[in-house]
């Protein structure tokens, strides 16, 4: 009979990182999801370059022009020089195509911190509810009290609490978020934990951290993955959401959200205010789902066969 040491694997051997990579390019969703959400990254990334003009200059004798329009600037030297308007201009003259190329990195920048954080602080708590039964009742409670909030309410309450800022939208966003993915490891860790080769662990006499660290946190490797993009959208949604209402970002940090609130007043007359910051957000909302769909089907089979 073999030997069976504490640092025999006992568990299925994983999945060849080569292997999950080919099927990851063979999925139609997350080449698409990926190229999309590329494009916006580099857009981001990019601004400086891309974006014609200072996002943030204001210029009242261009104001309210219509995509591809021609206006007059100032540079620091005095120079007068002339500006073409691919997306128009504001009521207050600024470039609405470079505000909508700064707001990629706002609203990126939101979207995915969201997503870390959450999946990191979502990952510690619930392994901890569904590894230790003492904590379980207590920490599945207060989730289930933050839970029973609205999460647009929640970072409503939270972002006027405080001051306005970007990292405060991000704690904002994040502490809805947590529940649901403190619920979703929970229930891997609970059934991992009943698995064959976890017991056998148990009696080899593995200590608790090299058991939770070879046999429970490889499982929730995938899930958190495609959870993570999920996350992503619904905080560049909600960012969105808390910018056009006027409690999100500060103004003069230009965001899809508060790009689209300043121009909502002359959605009638100028609808490129509102238009091509809307397209950029749900064109990226849009990608960042389907790549979390591809993700799912790719990386959890199962799942994919139940939806």
């Amino acid at each position: 009979m073999a030997d069976l040491s504490l640092d025999t694997p006992i568990a299925a051997a994983p999945v060849k990182p080569a292997a999950a990579i080919r099927k990851l390019l063979l999925n139609p969703a997350v080449l698409f999801g990926g190229a999309v959400i590329t494009v916006v990254v580099l857009t981001g990334l990019l601004a400086p370059w891309l974006g014609t003009i200072d996002p943030t200059a204001i210029n009242p004798i261009a104001r309210n022009k219509v995509p591809g329009a021609e206006f007059f600037m100032r540079t620091d030297t005095g120079e007068r020089i002339k500006m073409i308007a691919l997306f128009g201009t504001d009521g207050l003259g600024r470039d609405v195509y470079s505000r909508v190329v700064y707001g990629a990195r706002v609203s990126l920048f939101v979207g995915v911190s969201v997503a870390l954080i959450s999946v990191a602080c979502g990952l510690l708590i619930g392994v901890l509810a569904g590894f230790f039964r003492l904590l379980d009742a207590v920490i599945m409670r207060i989730m289930d009290g933050l839970m029973a909030i609205p999460a647009i309410l929640l970072a409503i309450a939270m972002v006027s609490l405080f001051r306005s800022s970007v990292w405060t939208v991000i704690i904002a966003i994040t502490v809805p978020q947590v529940p649901g993915v403190v619920r979703l490891v929970r229930s891997i860790v609970l059934s991992v934990r009943e698995e064959p080769y976890v017991e056998a662990a148990v009696t080899l006499g593995t200590s608790t951290p090299k058991l939770l660290w070879r046999h429970v946190l490889p499982n929730t490797i995938a899930p958190m993955i495609v959870q993570g993009t999920f996350i992503c959208a619904s905080a560049i949604l909600i960012e969105a959401i808390l910018s056009f209402l006027g409690i999100g970002v500060p103004p003069e940090v230009p965001t899809w959200g508060n790009i689209m609130a300043e121009g909502r007043q002359v959605f009638s007359l100028f609808p490129h205010n509102i238009i091509y910051p809307g397209v950029f957000l749900a064109m990226t909302i849009l990608a960042v789902n389907i790549l979390g769909d591809g993700l799912r089907d790719t990386l959890d089979p199962k799942m994919a066969k139940r939806v």
